[in-house]
């Protein structure tokens, strides 16, 4: 229960009564002191422990509380718990939280116990066997980080010196950096004003004979219009590798991105909708990418002779134990994705009556985004001021990412300007996708800062 309430504590109730308060540092305390897990807690339970009555005062109630106490049983005249009190001074609202209820532990201890803790061990054959089948893939190859995954794939598909590789200017730098890693020329073009994706009629314009790929990145939990990228991609004969670091289960047309290039590269970076802490994923239907992305990504040893290599890789691997962590984390995509979805329709409906408020569009053709963030723009002028008066009530918003055009170590590679991703990236910031019992609260104090 301590684990499932996340609040580091348990009422003891007996015959509908409360009769005791258990915290995690009474079991840690009550352990170290010689008692094993198997002991009853009616052996342990007892004395004195705080609560309050219902029909006390706010102040009495108040009072009971102090550092080492911050939750507390409210109780009606027949001592029975009708609701609780819990108090934190240092309230904060993260932009994202990890839910790792599930089989984490219980698999992250099986690798620890088997002593497969490297690279090496079944989580990490299981993890990419199922990433692959989520994504509707036959094969899947885990990396480090997203960032090793984009920069595994452009070197599987021989990207190097002299190519170019086109992006969109609205992403993470981790999309540009893969590219410049490989001694290729990034080419950086505007984006879909609809979709803050990148758009396929400024891909068309930046192709030159040098270009090799395009990196459409799906982003915000976005889908790009894969049908019109991948056109483009056959009839000038260029690889498409798809970043889909936040869009764990968007579909486009009704089918996964991440499938539809020769490469997709995810990311299970802490605030990912999947975690691994840090780590990455690459997709393919492609068995000579996929070999050639194992071999790389294992410092480019041979996997018929041990100590040999034919050609310079890399450690770009995955530990076991990352693995069983992803391998739980998969199980409960679904719910994820549910959960993630449910937040932004509820900030949609309390947030419904404030004019220059624009959420993420969820009506494009063909697309089904999913909620990595709850993603809305809002007026340039008062974007900051807001993000920062909801700072200093303890609640975690996000910029969005500044447009690669506009930082000096890139600006060099736009194609032309990007006028689209620079107003939208001045309007955009993210609200926290986690929901609790004070969600309402946060919504308010987000109407506040409005």
């Amino acid at each position: 229960m301590i684990n499932n309430n996340s609040k580091g504590t348990v009422f003891i109730i007996d015959n509908n009564k409360l009769c005791g308060v258990l915290t995690d540092g009474d079991i840690r305390r009550l352990l170290l002191s010689g008692y094993k897990l198997q002991e009853k807690i009616a052996n342990v339970i007892g004395g004195e422990f705080v609560y309050a009555y219902n029909t006390e005062t706010y102040e009495q109630v108040l009072s009971k509380l102090k550092n080492s106490i911050k939750i507390i049983p409210l109780v009606n005249k027949d001592f029975e718990v009708v609701d609780y009190v819990y108090y934190d001074k240092d309230v904060h609202v993260p932009v994202a939280d990890l839910d790792l209820r599930g089989n984490e532990f219980k698999y992250l201890i099986d690798a620890f116990l088997t002593t497969w803790i490297s690279s090496q061990g079944p989580y990490v054959e299981m993890f990419e066997k199922n990433f692959a089948k989520f994504c509707g893939c036959e094969h899947a190859v885990t990396t480090s980080s997203g960032t090793v995954a984009l920069h595994l794939a452009l070197l599987a598909l021989g990207i190097g010196k002299g190519d170019e590789v086109i992006v969109p200017d609205l992403t993470f730098v981790a999309t540009i950096n893969a590219v410049l890693y490989t001694g290729a020329t990034p080419v950086i073009v505007d984006v879909e004003e609809e979709s803050w994706c990148i758009d396929p009629k400024e891909i068309e314009k930046a192709i030159t004979g040098k270009t090799k790929a395009v990196i459409p990145v799906h982003l915000y939990g976005q889908p790009c219009d894969m049908s019109a990228i991948m056109a483009i991609a056959k009839k000038h004969k260029i690889f498409v590798v798809e970043d889909c670091a936040e869009a764990h289960g968007a579909t486009f047309d009704g089918k996964y991105v991440g499938s539809f290039g020769q490469i997709g590269c995810f990311s299970f970076y802490g605030n990912k909708v999947i975690t691994t802490g840090e780590g990455g994923m690459c997709v393919t239907d492609d068995p000579v990418l996929h070999k050639k992305m194992v071999l790389l990504k294992n410092h480019g040893m041979s996997q018929e002779r041990k100590y040999w290599h034919d050609v310079v890789g890399y450690n770009y691997r995955m530990t076991n134990l990352q693995a069983a962590i992803g391998v739980a984390q998969l199980e409960k995509i679904s719910e994820f994705l549910r959960n993630r979805a449910e937040v932004e329709e509820k900030y949609k409906k309390l947030l419904l009556d404030i004019p220059f408020v624009e959420f993420q569009r969820d009506d494009l053709p063909k697309r089904k985004k999913i909620t990595w963030l709850v993603s809305i723009l809002v007026n340039e002028n008062r974007r900051d001021s807001i993000i920062s008066k909801l700072k200093d009530k303890g609640m975690d918003t996000r910029p969005f990412f500044y447009p690669l055009s506009v930082m000096d170590i890139y600006k060099q590679y736009a194609a032309r300007p990007c006028q689209k991703s620079k107003d939208i990236a001045a309007r955009g910031m993210n609200l926290p996708t986690v929901y609790n019992k004070k969600f309402e609260e946060t919504v308010n104090m987000i109407r506040e800062s409005f």
